[in-house]
């Protein structure tokens, strides 16, 4: 192995690491393209992000600042049940679900004359389309017009000390997340939520308050926030589970590919020297174009099938190429060692971005690991000799030609 050999074999890995950023970057834009047009698309025909505010009540009041008295409910029971149905749009899953929700307030007159409530509930969205939706206060309907933006408004008179029944039912869809909000009344009493989930996989929204009770089932979680009476009580949500998007998941890991490479390139030039094999900068070049049509081929299977699926036909040709090529060229011995750095190092590490927070991590372990093998296997190897410079062989000149009289 000559000075001149590695610098041609890092040219080759430099030109195909530029291939791959060219590559990360075409995904890139697909992505934000596909993601400016479709986003807009599923919350038109599915639903928007749901956010659904506590009720309130208000009776006449001319001591009051603005001739209003605010109530809150005095008890309040919901049942909310999330179902999990994420879209897929181009490179992009849309994380979708279904709601079911009923809830059922109880408002009182604090005071001791008769008043007339006016009782308030607002609906999640404007946007969104409601299913089986239901609204009775003290078991009448209401015949208020019912946009979606405005409240909806219904009164009723109540004795001192009586108590009205607020019953709100709905089926919706919606985006991302589910919430449930307090507006600026912090102080709940009497209230329950019971949330049932068909997914596993919880996450609560920042700035949401965690349940009081859980309870795993077999599709999914039954969880629960009790307040007996609770001040400053925070927001209620859940985000739909993550899913692993398949435009953006290509794209990082052809940008991370070089780092793939340039350790698969270490291993094969230490191979090299260790096991004295001969390979050439053009073995090289077709080796690196065989890593390459790893990340390419998966780039496009991606758009037609799932990514689980893109990424095995994907490791295979790549793995075929490489170690096909390689037997060929220097026998079955170093292809199988060969396919065993390749598997580790262009496969393992590409994989790893299928898991969010641990890329980072097998790529700072995988190079721990790869420079104790190397330092290892040549800890008693002589550079000097294996980089040394071959000495040019000498040249002899031709012999002089007889003149006649040495022929006689």
């Amino acid at each position: 192995m000559t000075p001149k050999r590695l610098f041609a074999i890092l040219f080759i890995f430099c030109c195909t690491a530029v291939g791959w950023f060219i590559l990360g970057g075409a995904l890139d834009l697909r992505t934000g393209q596909s993601s400016s047009a479709s986003w807009d698309r599923v919350s038109d025909t599915w639903g928007p992000v749901m956010r659904q505010l506590h009720p309130t009540a208000y009776y006449q009041a001319p001591t009051e600042a603005n001739g209003r008295a605010t109530l809150r409910p005095v008890s309040s029971a919901i049942h909310v049940a999330l179902g999990y149905e994420p879209k897929r749009k181009g490179l992009l899953w849309a994380r979708t679900y279904t709601v079911g929700f009923r809830g059922e307030y109880t408002f009182a007159n604090p005071t001791p004359i008769p008043q007339t409530i006016f009782v308030q509930f607002s609906l999640p969205s404007a946007d969104a389309s409601y299913n089986n939706f239901a609204y009775t206060l003290n078991g009448k309907p209401t015949q208020a017009s019912i946009n979606g933006t405005a409240p909806i408004t219904e009164a009723v008179t109540l004795a001192p000390e009586e108590k009205a029944t607020l019953i709100v039912a709905y089926d919706s869809r919606g985006l991302d997340s589910w919430g449930y909000q307090f507006g600026t009344e912090t102080r709940v009493q009497k209230f329950n939520l019971q949330m049932a989930t068909d997914f596993r996989s919880i996450d609560f929204p920042e700035g949401t308050g965690s349940p009081t009770n859980r309870e795993q089932t077999d599709k999914g979680w039954t969880l629960t926030w009790d307040y007996p009476d609770q001040i400053g009580a925070r927001p209620i949500g859940m985000d739909m589970p993550k899913v692993l998007n398949p435009g953006p998941t290509a794209a990082r890991i052809s940008f991370f590919a070089p780092v793939s490479l340039l350790f698969f390139f270490a291993i094969l030039v230490i191979l090299c020297l260790l096991l004295k094999v001969d390979l050439h900068p053009m073995n090289y070049f077709f080796l690196a174009a065989g890593c390459f049509a790893f990340q390419l081929l998966f780039a496009y299977l991606v758009d037609l099938i799932p990514i689980g699926g893109a990424f095995l036909l994907s490791t295979i040709v790549s793995m075929v190429l490489v170690s096909g090529y390689l037997f060929l060229a220097k026998g079955r011995r170093f292809a199988s060692l060969a396919a065993t750095a390749q598997f580790a190092y262009m496969v393992l590490f590409s994989y790893s971005f299928f898991f969010d927070g641990i890329t980072g991590l097998t790529i700072t372990i995988g190079a721990i690991i790869t420079l104790a093998i190397l330092m290892v296997v040549t800890a008693k190897v002589n550079w000097s000799e294996k980089f040394a410079t071959r000495p040019m062989a000498a040249v002899i000149p031709p012999p002089m030609p007889k003149t006649a009289t040495e022929s006689y």
